[in-house]
């Protein structure tokens, strides 16, 4: 069975509305590490977070309170920049997503261009690897990006669901499913593992699993904290993971 990583990065940017100077002796909500601890309670396998640049939502302190408590997977979604990798190395969570990083999108759009970039990347990972932090790369279904993925030491890829779940006709899906399994093809037979996530949700998951159901972890964030909004989050994991089973 795939794995459920939640993002709670949703929770921290309710959060930040609200609370963006805790100065006051306040105590800040929602609570991201209670979101975290429900969410495992409620059986998911791991949590995920995205510390961006410009601390939009996730702080340092979530990281580090996170990194001190949960008992199941911390996966750091993180640009490739020296002080990510200096704070990755600081907090050490399980694993590190690298991703694309452009602070005028609401969330990630697109996927890491490893392959422009790889003797920067693979230089970048080289001390995470070193202290045992796998080290994923968030990118599309191309290979020349799987084959980059592989030539930078990386020990998994996080396929990028956007335009599968974008898709508006059911041939599109199909055309993006079908560029997903030749993917996760290739990137098992270069050694790699595949996660994969990105505009899931409860509706196009089971599509999803259906041409790819040996994927490792489905990182998935939005539509879980929508659906907690009215169900409760231990629900709306409990749901998600059905689905997944």
């Amino acid at each position: 069975m795939s794995k459920l990583g939640l993002n709670v990065d949703h929770v921290a940017t309710l959060r930040q509305a609200r609370y963006r100077d805790t100065t006051h002796g306040l105590t800040p909500e929602p609570s991201v590490l209670t979101a975290a601890l429900l969410a495992e309670k409620a059986g998911a396998h791991g949590i995920t977070v995205h510390l961006r640049e410009d601390r939009r939502h996730i702080q340092d302190a979530d990281v580090a309170l996170l990194r001190r408590t949960i008992k199941t997977n911390l996966n750091l979604e993180m640009a490739v920049t020296p002080e990510m990798v200096r704070h990755a190395l600081k907090t050490q969570p399980d694993e590190v997503c690298l991703v694309p990083e452009n602070r005028a999108e609401v969330t990630t759009e697109g996927g890491l261009d490893v392959k422009r970039s790889l003797a920067r990347i693979k230089k970048a990972i080289l001390p995470l690897k070193k202290a045992g932090i796998l080290v994923s790369a968030f990118i599309a279904p191309d290979p020349d990006q799987i084959q980059a993925a592989a030539d930078i030491g990386a020990d998994y890829i996080e396929l990028h669901t956007g335009t599968f779940a974008n898709a508006t006709t059911k041939r599109a899906q199909l055309t993006e499913l079908k560029r997903h399994v030749r993917g996760e093809a290739l990137a098992k037979r270069l050694g790699l593992k595949v996660n994969a996530g990105h505009g899931l949700h409860y509706t196009n998951v089971q599509v999803y699993l259906k041409a790819l159901p040996e994927v490792d972890t489905l990182n998935i964030g939005h539509s879980i904290i929508s659906r907690a909004v009215f169900v409760g989050l231990d629900k709306a994991v409990r749901e998600m993971l059905a689905l997944i089973k």
